[in-house]
C-alpha cells in the first residue's frame, strides 16, 4: 500500500480531520533494479540487427530476441515475487520459479541467435554461459516455504494463504478507490490498510493468533471491499456528500477496530509469556533453586 507523506505544511495536511496514519517502515528500494532493466536492451538490439540479415540468421535472430524478451519479463516478475516473499514473516514459495526459467530463456535465446552463424558448438557454449551468468547475477527463486518459528507447516501455510488473500482484497479495493481520484478518501483507506498490515504481521509472527483474527482477515475485509465498490459506483454516478462522509467514517472505524484487535493479540501474547515465566519460577522453587 502507498505510504502517506505530509504534515502541517503539506497540502490538506491539517484540514482533513483524518487521524494521523501510523508510521510505516521505511520504503525499500524497488525489487527491479538497473540490472534487470538492462535485460531489455539486448533483445531490442538483436531485433533490429536481425532484419539486416537474411535466411536462417533472420529467423535465429528473431527467435533469440523473443526468448531474451521472455527472459527479461520472467526475471522482472521473479524479482517482484521474491521481494514479496522476503517482506513477509510467513509465505509460500513462488508457484513458478520465474528467475530459473529466465535463466533458461537467456541461454536458449543466446544459443538461437548464435547457432545459425555457422558454429553450433560455439552457440551452445555461449548459451550455457549466458544461462550461468544470469543465474549468478540474479540468483535462484525461493525454493522453500517460510514459516514462523515454532509453528508447524500446516499452520504456517494456512496463515500464509489467509494473509495473501487479505492483501489481495485490500489491493483490489484500493485500486477501485484510486480511480475515483478522491485524495482524502484514498489517504483514509491507506491509514486503515496500514493498520490492517500491522495485524497481518502480528498473525504471521505468531500463527497461534490466527484464530483470534480470522474475521479480520476475511469477513471484515470482504465487507470493506464491497463497501468500497458500492461507494465508488455511487460517487461515479451521482456524488453524495452524505455517502462520502459515511464511507470515511467507516474507514476510521475499521482502522480503530483493527488497531484494537492487534493490541489485544499482543497483550494476549505478553500475558501468555508472563504465565510461562511464573510456571517456570514455581518449578525452580520446587527444585530448591533460589529465584529472585
Amino acid at each position: 500500500m502507498a505510504r502517506r507523506y505530509g504534515g502541517r505544511y503539506s497540502p490538506k495536511g491539517g484540514g482533513t480531520g483524518a487521524p494521523d496514519a501510523p508510521s510505516l517502515p521505511e520504503l525499500r528500494q524497488g525489487p527491479v533494479g538497473l540490472r534487470a532493466n538492462l535485460l531489455w536492451v539486448p533483445p531490442a538490439v538483436l531485433t533490429l540487427t536481425a532484419f539486416l540479415s537474411g535466411g536462417a540468421a533472420l529467423l535465429g535472430g528473431l527467435a533469440g530476441a523473443g526468448l531474451l524478451f521472455l527472459c527479461a519479463w520472467l526475471t522482472r516478475e521473479g524479482l517482484q515475487a521474491e521481494a514479496a516473499f522476503d517482506a513477509r514473516e510467513v509465505a509460500r514459495r513462488p508457484a513458478i520459479p520465474r528467475k530459473l526459467f529466465g535463466s533458461a530463456a537467456a541461454g536458449l535465446g543466446v544459443a538461437a541467435a548464435t547457432v545459425p552463424a555457422g558454429a553450433p558448438l560455439t552457440g551452445v557454449l555461449l548459451g550455457v554461459l549466458a544461462a550461468a551468468l544470469h543465474l549468478a547475477a540474479f540468483g535462484p527463486d525461493p525454493l522453500r516455504d517460510k514459516g514462523a518459528k515454532g509453528a508447524d507447516a500446516l499452520q504456517s501455510g494456512r496463515v500464509a494463504d489467509a494473509v495473501g488473500e487479505a492483501e489481495a482484497k485490500l489491493a483490489a479495493a484500493r485500486g477501485r478507490l484510486v480511480a475515483l481520484r478522491d485524495r482524502e478518501a484514498t489517504e483514509r483507506f491507506d491509514a486503515f490498510a496500514a493498520e490492517a498490515g500491522r495485524l497481518f504481521r502480528q498473525v504471521e509472527a505468531d500463527p497461534a493468533d490466527y484464530a483470534g483474527a480470522r474475521k479480520h482477515l476475511g469477513v471484515y475485509l470482504q465487507a470493506a471491499h464491497d463497501a468500497t465498490e458500492k461507494f465508488v459506483a455511487l460517487q461515479s454516478r451521482a456524488p453524495s456528500p452524505d455517502a462520502r462522509a459515511s464511507y470515511l467514517s467507516l474507514l476510521d472505524d475499521l482502522r480503530g477496530g483493527y488497531a484494537q484487535r492487534t493490541e489485544t493479540l499482543m497483550l494476549d501474547d505478553r500475558t501468555g509469556m508472563d504465565v510461562e515465566i511464573d510456571v517456570l519460577r514455581d518449578r525452580l522453587r520446587r527444585e530448591g533453586i533460589k529465584v529472585e
